[in-house]
């Protein structure tokens, strides 16, 4: 019986992880909490012991605290916090307006491809989020947009952070996984543009099926004022060239091996400075809230880098990974059932636990289970296979943000819409964007070169 128990603890330490969860208990304590637990009761069985407890302090300052790629995270945060607070997002939002005046559901598509930018600048969920339903919403709701397919763009355009680089989970999967950070942005390229686009052609489809919910702009609006070509161009390079500018500089010294993730992003922190003097709206406050925000932003991610790394040291000493080993082994799958498994699982969890806590749980516990795996005849190298994953399991996240109950994206735009735009009517417009991903993912699966196309050609 006593037996039996301990074998049993590395699955009660996920009963608890899941039950703990939903406390509203900082996520940090909680996993570090349940770790230490958990060590004390695998020492009253004997199959753990107090050095071990050492152990987990030299992984934990080894692994993070003295991890100089993970440095670029506090930086990054850095860059999309004073790109907030500079107004860049919202003149960047009337230029788009007017390239794409004349498009079937042009706002809407404007919406997507500001989420797009903002997601190669900030990587900030909540703040993209934030900022374009503050700036959008009410726009569309004044030219009739149909509700759910407004507060829908918007949620789904605000999360392509999570995916399209320099994202942030991006640095930390890079960084569980033992791969190169320069790799993973490469792989996540293909298939967060893939989203955009699956995004725009929904949007255009609807407008044209159904114009009254995306109406076009007015054509007196369409033709007067910033419409005029010299107007535009002016516009352009005020408010479109400079952020993507920054984003050609700090992805592109990555990617052609001119800096190093950590190099980048002190590149883009300097870049996001000088654009805020440069539209002449940086002062000592702003810059002072600013650090402030990203300082706790940056401890709230290193805090639950600690609490994971203790929670799945733990979970592994007690037999965890070889407690899943057989569980899988006894399926009888084989390596392709193990992946749809493993995403399905993935999938539900994103309905109730955010990203990171996924990311830091799920990653080193599978990540070994997936590199045994022989996909190589698939993806093309063996050396593509963990890559490839990483992005499988990026994508998959993607849709933690809209999947209720507890989708953050939902809460962040309902936070700040207006008071009579309904819960149910956000519900109901994020469904088709998360078939949209699955559809995504489904596709990144069956062509991985979608993703590993770009790696491919950097190993050749």
């Amino acid at each position: 019986m006593i037996g039996e128990f301990a074998d049993a603890l590395p699955i009660l330490m996920f009963v608890a992880l899941a039950i703990l969860l939903f406390s509203g208990y900082p996520v940090a304590f909680i996993l570090g909490g349940i770790g230490l637990a958990f060590g004390l009761i695998g020492i009253a069985f004997d199959i753990f012991n107090y050095r071990q407890f050492y152990l987990i302090s030299l992984r934990i300052f080894g692994g993070s605290m003295e991890n100089i790629v993970l440095v670029a995270i506090p930086m990054f945060i850095f860059m999309g916090t004073m790109m907030e607070r500079t107004g860049v997002a919202r003149d960047l939002l009337n230029a788009l307006q007017i390239l794409t005046r004349r498009m079937p559901g042009g706002l809407a598509l404007s919406v997507t491809l500001m989420g797009v930018i903002l997601a190669a600048t900030t990587g900030i969920i909540g703040a993209s989020v934030v900022m374009i339903t503050l700036m959008a919403l009410p726009v569309m709701l004044e030219r009739r947009y149909h509700v759910p397919l407004a507060t829908g763009t918007i949620s789904a355009a605000g999360t392509l952070g999570i995916l399209i680089p320099p994202s942030i989970m991006l640095v930390i999967m890079a960084e569980l996984l033992s791969i190169p950070v320069g790799t993973t942005f490469l792989a996540a390229i293909g298939p967060g543009l893939l989203l955009a686009g699956l995004y725009a052609l929904y949007i255009v489809a609807t407008a044209l099926i159904r114009p009254q919910h995306a109406p076009a702009m007015p054509r007196i609006a369409a033709n007067s004022g910033t419409a005029r070509r010299g107007e535009i161009t002016l516009l352009l390079l005020r408010s479109f060239v400079p952020p993507v500018l920054l984003i050609t500089l700090v992805l592109g010294s990555i990617f052609a091996g001119f800096a190093t993730p950590t190099e980048a992003s002190g590149v883009g922190a300097l870049g996001a400075v000088l654009l805020a003097v440069l539209n002449r709206r940086l002062n000592w406050p702003m810059l002072r809230e600013v650090a402030e925000e990203s300082a706790l932003t940056g401890a709230m991610l290193f805090g639950i880098f600690v609490g994971a790394t203790c929670f799945s040291y733990v979970f592994r000493a007690l037999g965890g990974e070889d407690l899943i080993l057989d569980a899988i082994a006894a399926t009888g799958a084989g390596p392709w059932g193990i992946l749809f498994v493993l995403m399905a699982v993935v999938f539900l969890l994103g309905f109730f636990f955010d990203w990171i806590e996924i990311t830091l749980i799920i990653l080193p516990v599978f990540a070994p289970i997936i590199a045994e795996l022989d996909f190589s005849a698939h993806v093309g190298a063996q050396a593509l296979i963990v890559p490839w994953f990483a992005i499988l399991i990026a994508v998959n996240l993607q849709t933690s943000f809209l999947t209720p109950p507890f989708g953050f994206a939902l809460f962040y735009l309902k936070g700040v819409a207006p008071a009579h735009i309904r819960i149910g009517e956000i519900y109901r417009g994020i469904v088709p964007f998360v078939i949209l991903q699955l559809v995504g993912l489904g596709l990144v699966i069956g062509f991985p070169e979608i993703a590993l196309w770009l790696p491919a050609q950097m190993l050749q």
